[in-house]
């Protein structure tokens, strides 16, 4: 039985966040606080989605990574888990697609649009809801927004993986976006610090 992208572990991530940046009067990831992690793991087949006091049970799928993968996460979703980790997360190779996106196109793309271009799925609402949802005591709603951005990050990342671009709409017409996915594929030799003992 040969497993699929077994030379590579990635795990696909998100975060939700209890608040926003004009509750903290700064832009500075770090400054919020989250409340719901998903993390799709490639070596298992598994999506795990935990609440903020539970975020420990991510740790050793994060530290079996050969990549972390993520919409905005070298910007946003990196620093701010970071917060919570005992070790340091930018040690992990990162593909950050965004941060590809943006280096290719010249700009920034909303998820929702290179998703429903790409793969044909959308998010199922957007991160200010999920604050609202997540203050009034929804906690379900929160898992299951965080849950399914993750799986179209995911459907996102497999097809930019296999065809060396992605969509987006412009108008009336999808364009391509060529990415250069050739890093991606790549281990990185580091020795990293673990925060459990392996």
């Amino acid at each position: 039985m040969t497993k699929k992208l077994a030379r590579m572990r990635y795990v696909v991530f998100d975060l939700e966040t209890q608040n926003i940046f004009s509750d903290t009067g700064t832009s500075d990831p770090a400054s919020l606080d989250i409340s719901v992690a998903t993390v799709y793991d490639y070596g298992t087949d598994t999506y795990t989605t935990v609440v903020v006091d539970d975020l420990a049970e991510l740790w050793p799928i994060i530290e079996h990574a050969d990549a972390l993968v993520g919409y905005n996460s070298n910007h946003f979703d990196i620093p701010l888990l970071n917060k919570y980790y005992p070790g340091d997360l930018t040690s992990i190779k990162s593909i950050d697609l965004l941060e590809n996106i943006k280096a290719s196109l010249g700009r920034r793309l909303r998820l929702d649009s290179v998703a429903s271009a790409t793969v044909g799925a959308k998010k199922s609402a957007d991160g200010l809801q999920a604050v609202r949802w997540w203050r009034e005591g929804n906690i379900d709603a929160v898992k299951k927004y965080c849950e399914q951005d993750v799986k179209v990050t995911k459907k996102v990342f497999d097809y930019a993986l296999e065809h060396g671009h992605v969509l987006f709409k412009d108008g009336y017409r999808k364009r391509e976006i060529p990415l250069d996915t050739s890093a991606w594929t790549e281990k990185d030799d580091v020795s990293m610090t673990h925060s459990l003992p392996f």
